[in-house]
């Protein structure tokens, strides 16, 4: 149900309408259809056959296995040793790169891991030089190889002092548990054919200022590639706050507003159209909640409308700086004492991010999220390109113009009112590049999205105008 605009309400309970109504469960029918106008409501589009069989073979213990693994390094600091083969963090890497080599082995060929890096000179927190390394595992799609999404989480970690590369920094739930999602569905994802092209990572260097996934982005942005979609997954592995408050079967995505790579002029035409609500970041996050959040994930998915928790940041946010749609998903309620910490008893209160507290099923149930979006995106046609709504003349209609693309089956119109966060309804339209919407351009949002053959659906372009 959508929220009821007072005066709306007041109109019904004072009018006719009202006495026409023979409940409050009625009244509420009513109201929920409020704007009217075209299409059907929508419907979340459900996993497939194929992709519910390959989420239930995500599997917890596999997720343990990983995280303890991940732990029994002792420290993953970015500046810790990389020649010890049992200790730091090129002990970490070589042990991840592996694991992603043995998945990669059941790909036919399709999916190849490298371990891209470079050498990074002491710059804030990262005090000696130190190279910076990435594990990239890269399923390439059947159809559309040059259109990427990807998956992350960092397997560098910390105590209290980033700086200290010496003592032990567990990272289980920081980020042990994001680098499990990425590898975990690697493994699951392998042996399948994706349209598009998948890239499972693990990156270094996070917790001293991104530097493994600014390094990964812009090194993407410079081949030009295709990036659609990026899932950040840091702090995934724990269902329980501070407080003691356990919330198992949510999760938080962290979707910012205006793009950073936006120029002033963008971002004044977004403003002038209404669009905040509206960049590539927001569909994302849109089409995320649509596709993950249903029986096969057992999850909700919390859409929050930041670009991170206060006083935080992620590996999403180098993507968002070079133009790339990019979300962060987080566990809904943490507990500080378990990030960021020296291993240490204080009045009774252990400190430490240690194995003891995570939630492999809940992490499990992360993956799947990401796991369901994943494939969702890869199997659908791109996000159309070039949608403009047509403002030269004054019109209580909406006309929107777009480019085509071969891989798609037919496009569907998707709208709601500007004060609803979600799409509510849509309109099939068929194989066309052009369509009129008898509802007004200023009453409603307006995207286009297009259908596969398959009948997966891409997230949703906003128009600009001309």
């Amino acid at each position: 149900m959508h929220l009821v605009p007072r005066t709306l309400l007041l109109g019904l309970l004072a009018g006719t309408a009202w006495a026409q109504l023979s409940s409050y469960e009625s009244f509420l029918d009513v109201v929920s259809e409020w704007p009217p106008g075209p299409g059907a409501p929508l419907v979340p589009q459900q996993p497939d056959s194929e992709l519910t069989a390959m989420m239930a073979e995500i599997d917890p213990a596999r997720i343990k296995a990983i995280i303890t693994k991940l732990v029994s390094f002792g420290t993953r600091n970015t500046m810790s040793t990389q020649a010890d083969p049992l200790r730091g963090i090129g002990a970490a890497r070589d042990w991840i790169a592996s694991e992603m080599r043995t998945f990669a082995a059941t790909s036919g060929g399709r999916m190849t891991v490298t371990v891209p890096g470079y050498l990074q000179e002491p710059s804030g927190n990262i005090i000696q030089p130190t190279v910076i390394s990435n594990v990239v595992a890269t399923l390439k799609g059947s159809t559309d190889l040059n259109r990427i999404y990807v998956v992350s989480g960092h397997y560098d970690s910390r105590v209290s002092n980033v700086t200290n590369f010496v003592d032990d920094a567990p990272g289980a739930d920081d980020d042990a548990s994001g680098v499990a999602v990425s590898m975990e569905l690697a493994r699951v994802m392998a042996s399948h054919r994706p349209a598009a092209t998948i890239m499972f990572v693990a990156v270094a260097g996070e917790e001293q200022g991104l530097f493994g996934s600014t390094f990964l982005a812009g090194t993407l942005a410079n081949a030009s590639a295709n990036v659609e979609g990026m899932l950040n997954n840091d702090i995934v592995g724990s269902s329980t706050g501070d407080d003691g408050t356990k919330d198992p079967f949510n999760i938080r995505m962290y979707t910012q507003g205006i793009p950073s790579s936006e120029t002033f002029d963008q971002i004044t035409s977004r403003i002038h159209i209404g669009a905040e609500n509206d960049s590539p970041i927001r569909q994302l996050g849109r089409f995320v909640v649509e596709v993950s959040s249903n029986a096969v994930t057992q999850m909700n998915v919390q859409m929050v409308y930041r670009p991170d928790r206060f006083l935080r940041g992620g590996d999403h946010l180098p993507f968002i700086d070079q133009g790339y749609p990019a979300v962060r998903f987080t566990e809904p309620h943490e507990n500080f004492a378990h990030q960021h910490q020296d291993i240490r008893v204080v009045d009774g209160l252990q400190f430490g991010d240690l194995v003891e507290f995570c939630d492999f099923d809940f992490n499990a149930r992360v993956a799947r999220v990401n796991g369901v979006a994943l494939w969702s995106l890869a199997q659908a046609p791109g996000t159309p390109k070039n949608l403009t709504m047509n403002t030269s003349v004054l019109t209580n209609n909406s006309t929107l113009t777009w480019t085509g693309d071969p891989a798609a089956a037919g496009y569907e119109v998707v709208w709601r009112a500007s004060e609803d966060p979600f799409w509510t309804h849509v309109i099939p339209v068929g194989k066309v590049t052009s369509t009129t919407v008898l509802l007004s351009k200023d009453n409603a949002q307006f995207g286009v999205r297009a259908v596969g053959a398959n009948g997966f659906k891409s997230p949703a372009a906003f128009p600009f105008t001309k």
